[in-house]
């Protein structure tokens, strides 16, 4: 069965919305909503992380800060099916990836090149310079974590992986 690459782009278009989502909701909430937010304890078990799923097999989680958020460290989750595909991008923040589960390959480059790539088991931790153009698959399903200070936004190296350029999310 053939793995669809929009699949992950479409991921990462709807994390960034929500991202922005919450920014909007934050600033409509008040500032008080955010420092609640700061002082509140907050404890996750693998069941009660609650996923947002994109689009079959694939998800996201946001445990906590705001992403979208200029100067809010956070913390999220994303997890994506066997074989998913990410196309060249990056970051304009350092990126912090820890492997939760599952196997993730990482290159670097504007290109995307597998014999480029580093096999990254679950356990596995990468710190990416803002700005490093990168690419990457799964192999099995693979959850990973990202953390930092936002904003997290991502910038495609090729304006043609936008997903928000394809029609349908081809």
């Amino acid at each position: 069965m053939k793995k669809c690459p929009s699949l992950i782009f479409a991921g990462f278009l709807a994390l960034t919305s929500i991202c922005f989502a919450q920014n909007h909701q934050e600033s409509k909430n008040g500032q008080a909503a955010a420092d609640q937010s700061q002082s509140t304890h907050k404890l996750f078990t693998p069941d009660t992380i609650k996923w947002v799923t994109t689009e079959p097999g694939q998800a996201y989680a946001v445990l906590s800060g705001t992403p979208g958020k200029e100067g809010s460290p956070f913390v999220l989750r994303l997890k994506f099916p066997d074989g998913a595909k990410i196309a060249p991008h990056w970051h304009p923040i350092d990126e912090q990836l820890t492997v939760i589960s599952g196997t993730f390959f990482m290159g670097m480059g504007e290109k995307f090149d597998p014999s480029a790539a580093h096999e990254m088991p679950a356990g596995s931790y990468e710190l990416m310079p803002k700005e490093m153009r990168h690419f990457a698959w799964t192999k099995g399903e693979t959850v990973i974590q990202i953390h930092g200070i936002g904003p997290f936004k991502t910038i495609w190296v090729n304006p043609a992986d936008d997903p928000s350029k394809k029609p349908n999310n081809e």
